[in-house]
């Protein structure tokens, strides 16, 4: 993941017309409002985070020599997806490739993968799909643009400067590695969600470092496109989307907030994608046990599908290829909120009323959910007219909550007994369909 400061814009450079395949895959992904995101690969077992080999200056020939002792015995793709669908997630994005160049699949264009550079010696990413087919659960693939291991990752960009690369290589030679690579997993791996990239903004420090013809995404697009008309690209760039890219993606931010410092650019009509840890880290990280507690998890999924985003939250596996206890605790909290509340989430849009301090609405046709994410305010104001309430109960219960409409909005009455612990949910339906907010 990034750890960089925010590039300046970016431009729609080709024009690009959706496919209806692609069209209704982007619907069912925005739907979907809820995935998790797995960061794994050598990086783990030194249990210092993804960026470790940039962070300390790692040699990539000493980086390389992980793969020799990399054997995560304890991975079972099952289990890790079974994981995932009890928690109400409809998607897992897992890293194929990853800053260090270590590709986690069977690659002809590399030997640096982990059939041929491990003992261990297991496409996961093969496991990882056939189990997804089995337990109904999408697959996306995370994807990194820059690399700190290759020569011809040239120029080189911002980071990874003191990993040994000394020699000097053709970028239009990187170009070509990548789409093969990705042709590879497009090909090879069955039906794939979404292509999630990663690292564009290593080069913001040139002049076209982040422009389409720079990075030569106007072929590397349409080949995926034709390749799998229904797969979606999503591009962490932290700008502005690109033409041809099917999800904006705000990295540690909902949509509108930038306390990252990565997510200021402008809000498109794209499905949208807020990505977050469970903890601090992306990848598996030993000193790092700040998990946020499960009710901050569920309001974060609750804030984002109220800013009519998905809420992608990640996982960093341990070096056993288990994932951590306390996630597996969290995963299983949040799954049995959803089995209960999913419905007000998923299969909806971002509400007519914005969000507010005491939370945020979800809409599915007549049907407007308030999401009482305070037990500050007893009185809630719906700023939202033209449209005759025909009731309003507590989603869970289905006791009446009592209500005053008049010209200027809504006033929803709660009663005291209601609890935003973690979300209090009122269900108000209307005499006619709620128009759209994109």
């Amino acid at each position: 993941m990034a750890a960089l400061c925010l590039l300046r814009a970016g431009a729609q450079t080709a024009d690009y017309t959706p496919t209806k395949e692609n069209l209704q895959a982007r619907e069912t992904f925005r739907s979907d409002r809820f995935g998790i995101f797995i960061h794994w690969g050598l990086y783990t077992m030194a249990g210092d985070g993804e960026w470790m080999m940039h962070n300390r200056n790692v040699d990539r020939d000493e980086y390389a020599r992980l793969a020799g002792g990399f054997y995560p015995a304890a991975f079972d793709a099952d289990r890790w997806v079974k994981s995932v669908a009890d928690a109400g997630a409809k998607y897992i994005c897992v890293t194929t490739r990853h800053h260090d160049g270590f590709s986690m699949f069977a690659t002809r264009e590399s030997d640096f993968n982990i059939i041929e550079a491990t003992p261990f010696r297991r496409d996961v990413i093969r496991e990882l799909a056939d189990a997804c087919a089995r337990h109904g659960v999408r697959l996306h693939l995370y994807y990194s643009h820059l690399d700190w291991r290759r020569d011809d990752y040239f120029p080189r960009g911002r980071t990874g400067l003191g990993t040994g690369r000394t020699r000097e290589g053709r970028w239009d030679d990187y170009c070509a590695f990548m789409n093969r690579q990705l042709t590879e997993l497009l090909t090879g791996y069955g039906p794939i969600g979404a292509i999630w990239f990663d690292g564009m903004w290593d080069k913001d420090i040139y002049p076209d470092g982040v422009t389409d013809s720079t990075w030569r995404l106007t072929p590397q697009y349409a080949l995926i496109h034709r390749l799998q008309p229904a797969c979606l690209i999503a591009n962490n760039h932290h700008t502005t989307p690109f033409a041809g890219e099917d999800i904006q993606i705000f990295e540690r931010d909902l949509p509108g907030e930038n306390k990252a410092g990565l997510s200021g650019q402008a809000i498109s009509r794209l499905p949208l994608e807020t990505c977050e840890t469970m903890n601090r880290s992306w990848g598996y990280r030993m000193t790092d046990q700040a998990y946020k507690s499960t009710a901050d998890l569920i309001r974060l999924l609750v804030r984002a599908a109220g800013n009519d985003a998905n809420l992608l939250l990640n996982v960093g596996p341990q070096p056993d290829g288990q994932l951590p206890d306390t996630a597996l605790a969290r995963l299983r909290e949040v799954g049995a909120w959803m089995k209960t509340y999913g419905k007000t989430v998923q299969g909806t849009r971002g509400g007519v009323v914005r969000p507010h301090e005491w939370g945020v609405t979800t809409q599915r046709g007549r049907t407007l959910f308030v999401h009482v994410l305070s037990d500050v305010d007893r009185l809630i104001c719906l700023p939202y007219a033209g449209n005759r309430v025909r009731q309003a109960v507590d989603y869970r219960t289905r006791v009446p909550v009592r209500f005053v409409q008049d010209a200027d909005g809504i006033v929803l009455k709660l009663p005291t007994t209601a609890k935003a612990d973690p979300d209090f949910v009122v269900e108000v339906e209307f005499a006619e369909e709620l128009k759209t907010t994109n």
